[in-house]
């Protein structure tokens, strides 16, 4: 796949490509903050529209799934149609599914509206990275871009429980998809103005096989890992993992036949650009993970408003706002290497941290965590995103861009999904205190959200009893997902150490 912009000499020294900027980090951050926005709803949602466990996983992950199924096929879709038209047109189809997403009404509709809003979501994600390497062509100026762009797409998935926090605490939890309209309508207005048309004239045909084996392989592969972690492996599971597995093969297989592949797999040749995918993945796998279930933690073990959680989880924000500006100044300073295992380290530890989480831990304790959390992840992701986009000539920008944005897509799913089943594992498991009947207690294992509403319908001694080991059950699940992020992240700390030997980000002016 290449990625030839038709205006690269003028829009390379043009005013308003910090302007353009501007209008991308838009983008990309309403992506990242509606894969986590969820969070502190899901307590809310849980009780309107009474999901099971796995149903809620599926609405807190299968949009993620959705968008990073298709992302490498949407970056195919824009080199030929162009990427500023597909930009502009996810945009509006993002706004209206929104408002199916506000106003569902059953578990099922749920699903399909995620599922819609990630195909939205696909539509807008790859024309971000590949237009900054087409803006920028000065190392220094592009690293700084692509630090906004990383501070951004990493901060969303910290600022989601803020906003969500601050609009639950005034509306409902549809509200949480409707703030989408007024941003994607800025968006479509001043994008039309101010970003450059971007395409490649000779792109090729799109492969429609190719865009399936995408979409069903990375879909099947992580149903089959989800539901193996919470129900253990069955025949469904097993044929889920077969195909899925098959799907990607036969994918990548063709990509080397084709004349013009969606994804130049031969780029995964090069050390550094897969050293720097694995740890793009597994750095959003940790914080998306972490953001996700202290968000049910804070509110339905802690008892707190969703305010109070989103404001005890800015810290992540700002936290990675500030290392993804640093980012590019650090690794050059340093070594790429050494940044990107310090960021997946302080990840690491975040998530370690989550071992020592208790019913009375204080909002301090949480912050300091997960700010350091937030820091690594701004660091980690933001040096790995450009070295992506520096491993591959310009022309190839595309295919870079689009696998960078998969593994950002791929690891919040999987954050949620893999840390979610395994939270979710342990929490089915919990006794049934004595005296509370075995249906009620068979009906509080589906979530912790529909523990808290069983509980409401006991007596007042059953409830209490019957919340409280459910709480403990949550408690501990939190406590052993953390534990297997953390030595998750430590051990790519250590690979990316290894695999980035050498890596360095360009530096000085390019001359196109």
């Amino acid at each position: 796949m290449t990625s030839t912009d038709l205006k690269a000499p003028e829009t390379v020294r043009a005013p308003g490509r910090w302007l353009a900027l501007s209008v991308l980090v838009f983008a990309v951050l309403l992506v990242a903050v509606d894969a986590t926005v969820l969070g502190l709803a899901t307590p809310f949602l849980s009780e309107d529209l009474a999901p099971s466990g796995t149903q809620l996983l599926w609405i807190g992950d299968v949009y993620s799934f959705v968008i990073a199924g298709l992302l490498i096929s949407m970056g195919s879709l824009g080199d030929r149609i162009g990427r500023k038209k597909l930009l502009l047109t996810g945009a509006v189809a993002f706004g209206a599914v929104s408002v199916l997403n506000a106003y569902a009404t059953s578990p099922e509709m749920m699903i399909v509206a995620r599922a819609l809003l990630g195909v939205a979501g696909a539509t807008l994600m790859p024309s971000t990275l590949a237009l900054i390497r087409n803006l920028f062509h000065d190392p220094r100026e592009r690293s700084l871009a692509v630090g906004i762009w990383g501070a951004a797409a990493s901060a969303g998935a910290a600022v989601g429980p803020l906003v969500g926090g601050a609009l639950l605490e005034h509306f409902w939890w549809g509200s949480v998809f409707l703030i989408n309209l007024p941003v994607m309508a800025i968006l479509v207005v001043v994008g039309i103005k101010l970003i450059p048309e971007s395409r490649d004239p000779n792109p090729g045909p799109w492969d429609l096989i190719s865009v399936a084996l995408s979409l069903i392989g990375m879909i099947a592969v992580v149903y089959a890992i989800k539901e193996t972690a919470v129900h253990g492996l069955s025949a469904g599971t097993a044929l889920a993992a077969v195909v899925g597995g098959g799907a990607l093969f036969w994918f990548v297989r063709r990509q080397l036949t084709l004349p013009s592949p969606l994804l130049n797999v031969r780029l995964f040749h090069h050390r550094g650009f897969s050293g720097a995918v694995l740890a793009d993945l597994l750095t959003i796998l940790g914080l998306a993970g972490l953001v996700f279930f202290l968000s049910q933690f804070l509110q339905l073990v802690q008892g707190r408003s969703p305010l109070e959680a989103g404001l005890i989880e800015l810290p992540a924000a700002i936290g990675s706002v500030g290392s993804g500006l640093l980012a590019g100044h650090l690794a050059r300073r340093a070594s790429v290497r050494s940044t990107v295992s310090g960021g997946l380290a302080a990840v690491g530890l975040a998530l370690g941290a989550c071992v020592l989480l208790t019913a009375d831990t204080g909002p301090l304790a949480m912050g300091v965590a997960l700010f350091l959390g937030g820091f690594g992840a701004g660091l980690a992701f933001t040096v790995t995103a450009d070295v992506i986009l520096s491993s591959v000539p310009k022309e190839q920008a595309g295919a870079a861009s689009a696998v960078s944005e998969t593994a950002y897509e791929l690891g919040a799913a999987l954050g949620i999904a893999l840390l979610g089943s395994v939270v979710t594992g342990v929490y089915r498991g919990f006794p049934t205190p004595d005296g509370v009947p075995a249906e009620a207690a068979d009906a509080a294992r589906d979530s912790l959200g529909g523990a808290v509403q069983t509980a409401d319908a006991l007596p007042q001694e059953q409830g209490a009893a019957l919340l409280s080991s459910a709480q403990s059950a949550f408690t501990d699940g939190l406590h052993i997902a953390g534990a297997i992020g953390s030595a998750l992240l430590l051990a790519t700390a250590v690979a990316a150490w290894f695999l980035l030997k050498g890596q360095r980000l360009e530096d000085g002016v390019e001359h196109p």
